[in-house]
């Protein structure tokens, strides 16, 4: 076997690991959103978002399982959207909302686990959201509501949050004709807390920052920043468009906890420092990890 061989077969070997840990992610991401909608929200009467919230609207109405509304009025949205999404997404989403379709059927039976309305709002919130952020963060979704404002967004002048806010205000909206208005407000509160949770889960509880410096000082500061805060530098070289002065530019990453700090680093070192933050949901590569500080 050649070094080229070795390369390729280690390379497959790779990628089938890869496929295996999002097939597993995907499918845990969909058994704890099932127990989110079936033991928490559906049996008190309170939707989430997107197509799921019809389907859970149209179950009710028509007596027939929920998991069989989520998976036929999704495969449209897939099926049109592929194009635009790729066929690895398109098939990612398609094995969770098929997961989230079959736990929700398991688990109807389950009895609720709480009769209390607010509790049931807040933690099935909770748990859907994690289930639903762990898919999209291995590559999936669990909607067609995302495939379907990305469509719209072609040619309509609004951004796809927009549209998908706008589609769930309406989604939500109709859930206090099918219920009633109690149950409506409990189910908006429903799908603020599942948003809030699956950005958590998709960005971590650890976010970073990108931070940009201009100064004079640009030395004392890299150096105060490595001594500090553990964190390494990169001095890239830049010109002020009206000066046309040469300038030195400090970035680095730095998670949340750490922008305070580095704040009270650059006024102590140049109160007129330029300092601009940026919010990043991933890092990867390079050596992030922080150096030890003596």
């Amino acid at each position: 076997m050649t070094s080229s061989d070795i390369v390729k077969y280690q390379h497959r070997r790779l990628k089938k690991r890869k496929i295996l840990q999002r097939g597993i992610a995907i499918l845990l991401g969909g058994i704890i959103a099932a127990i989110g909608l079936e033991i928490f929200l559906v049996p008190n009467s309170v939707i989430d978002g997107g197509i799921t919230g019809i389907s859970i609207m149209l179950a009710h109405l028509t007596g027939i399982p929920l998991g069989v509304f989520i998976f036929i009025l999704n495969l449209p949205f897939i099926f049109i959207g592929r194009k635009q999404i790729g066929k690895t997404f398109a098939f990612s989403t398609l094995f969770g909302i098929a997961a989230l379709s079959f736990f929700t059927a398991l688990f109807t039976p389950v009895p609720a686990f709480t009769q209390d309305i607010l509790l049931a709002t807040i933690f099935g919130g909770i748990v859907i959201g994690i289930g639903v952020g762990i898919v999209i963060r291995f590559g999936g979704a669990m909607d067609g509501t995302e495939i379907l404002a990305i469509l719209i967004n072609k040619k309509f002048p609004f951004s796809v949050g927009e549209i998908i806010m706008f589609i769930n205000v309406f989604i939500l909206a109709i859930a206090g004709f099918v219920f009633n208005w109690n149950r409506a407000m409990y189910s908006i509160i429903a799908y603020i807390i599942a948003t809030k949770t699956i950005d958590v889960v998709v960005q971590g509880l650890d976010q970073s920052k990108s931070v940009w410096i201009i100064s004079d000082n640009y030395k004392e500061i890299g150096d105060a920043i490595l001594a500090r805060l553990g964190r390494g530098v990169t001095y890239l070289k830049g010109e002020g468009a009206f000066t046309e002065d040469e300038k030195q530019v400090i970035f680095c990453i730095i998670n949340r906890l750490e922008e305070a700090k580095l704040k009270t680093i650059v006024e102590e070192l140049d109160d007129k420092a330029f300092l601009a933050f940026g919010d990043i949901a991933e890092v990867r590569g390079g050596n992030f990890k922080k150096k030890d500080i003596h």
